[in-house]
């Protein structure tokens, strides 16, 4: 038993991308480690910064 299967292009697909473009609607990897890294050093600074808050209401105030 054979399969015939034929193959044919759609006359208004796209043309096909490069290896060097990235799809639409995603980023390249530099850039998500740029925005990972910055989201990383945010997280690092508010959260020394809730620790300094919390150390100064609480060490200090005891008498």
């Amino acid at each position: 038993m054979t399969t015939n299967i034929t193959i044919t292009k759609d006359a208004g697909a796209e043309a096909p991308r490069s290896a060097s473009q990235p799809p639409a609607g995603k980023l390249p990897g530099w850039l998500w480690f740029i925005a990972l890294w910055c989201f990383g050093v945010a997280s690092a600074v508010s959260l020394g910064f809730a620790f300094k808050l919390l150390m100064n209401a609480t060490l200090f105030a005891v008498k």
